[in-house]
C-alpha cells in the first residue's frame, strides 16, 4: 500500500467529513425555518416576506450537498477496493442470498399497531406517499417474512393499508420485475427523515436495531457497537449471521436506514 493511495483515502475522508458537516448546518436552518412558518404561517403572506424563497434555497443546498456526498462515498469505495486483495471481499449483493449464509429476519408476532384511531396520524402515514420505508412481505416460496426497503405508492386511510413497490427484486429473485404488494399499517416502518434531525431515534451501544445491510435493500437484525456522536454520523453496527474469519465486522449504516427491532422479531 503506497502513501500516495493513503494520502488520497485521506483527502476523501476530510471532504466526506467537511459535506456532512456542512448538511448539518443546513439541515439546522431548514428546521428553525420549518419552525417559523409553522408558528407563523401568516407570514408569507406579508409583502416582502422572502421565507420560502430562503427554504427553497436551503433545500437546493442540501440536495447539492447529498449529491456531493454521494459522489465522494463513491469515490472512497472504489479508492479502498483497489487497495484490497483480489478474492477476499464478497460481491455486490443487492440481497442477501443463502450462499451467503445469512438469514433474513424472521417476525413472527405483529409489529405494534400505529394509533389508527388517530385522524391526524392517518395524516402522517397517507404523507409517506413517494417515501421509502422499512416492510415486512411474507415470501410466496417459503413462507417466511422478510423486511425489504420499498416505496410507497398509496395509502387507504379506509382499509388502512399501504400499496408498496418492491423496486428492486434482487438477483436471488426468480423474476426481475418489479412488484406491489398491499401491506396493513403494522407491516411498515417509516425511516427517520434526514431533514428533521430533533426527530431522529439514538440508539446506544448494545440496542438491537433492524438495519439495512451496506449495498442491498435487505434488513436484518443487528446490534448497535458503539454510541454516535453526532446526529448526522453514520451508525456502526454488527449484523448476526454476518460472521467473517470466526468474528462479526463492524459496518456502517446510515442514520436513516436503521430502526427499532420491532417485537417478536428474531433470528
Amino acid at each position: 500500500m503506497s502513501s500516495p493511495d493513503i494520502a488520497g483515502i485521506l483527502d476523501s475522508s476530510k471532504e466526506l467529513d467537511r459535506l456532512r458537516k456542512e448538511q448539518e448546518e443546513v439541515l439546522i436552518e431548514i428546521n428553525k425555518m420549518h419552525k417559523k412558518l409553522i408558528s407563523c404561517p401568516e407570514v408569507v403572506e406579508k409583502a416582502g416576506d422572502s421565507s420560502l424563497s430562503k427554504l427553497k434555497m436551503l433545500y437546493i443546498q442540501a440536495k447539492e450537498l447529498s449529491e456531493s456526498e454521494v459522489s465522494i462515498s463513491s469515490q472512497l469505495l472504489g479508492q479502498l477496493d483497489a487497495l484490497m486483495p483480489s478474492g477476499t471481499q464478497g460481491q455486490h449483493r443487492r440481497r442477501i442470498g443463502s450462499e451467503q449464509k445469512k438469514k433474513r429476519v424472521k417476525a413472527d408476532s405483529e409489529v405494534p399497531r400505529l394509533s389508527p384511531s388517530r385522524r391526524s396520524h392517518l395524516e402522517s402515514l397517507a404523507s409517506l406517499k413517494g417515501e421509502q420505508v422499512a416492510a415486512r412481505i411474507t415470501q410466496e416460496n417459503s413462507g417466511k417474512d422478510e423486511w425489504f426497503v420499498v416505496k410507497v405508492i398509496h395509502f387507504d386511510k379506509e382499509t388502512r393499508e399501504f400499496e408498496v413497490l418492491d423496486e428492486d427484486p434482487g438477483e436471488d429473485e426468480e423474476s426481475t420485475v418489479q412488484r406491489k404488494y398491499k401491506l396493513p399499517m403494522s407491516h411498515i416502518i417509516p425511516f427517520p427523515k434526514r431533514s428533521d434531525l430533533s426527530n431522529i431515534p439514538d440508539f446506544p451501544s448494545g440496542r438491537h436495531v433492524l438495519a439495512v445491510y451496506p449495498e442491498t435493500t435487505a434488513l436484518y437484525k443487528a446490534t448497535v457497537y458503539q454510541t454516535r456522536k453526532r446526529k448526522i454520523d453514520d451508525y456502526v453496527v454488527q449484523f448476526e449471521d454476518d460472521e467473517e474469519d470466526g468474528s462479526l465486522p463492524k459496518r456502517l449504516v446510515p442514520f436513516h436506514r436503521v430502526v427499532a427491532l420491532p417485537d417478536g422479531c428474531r433470528q
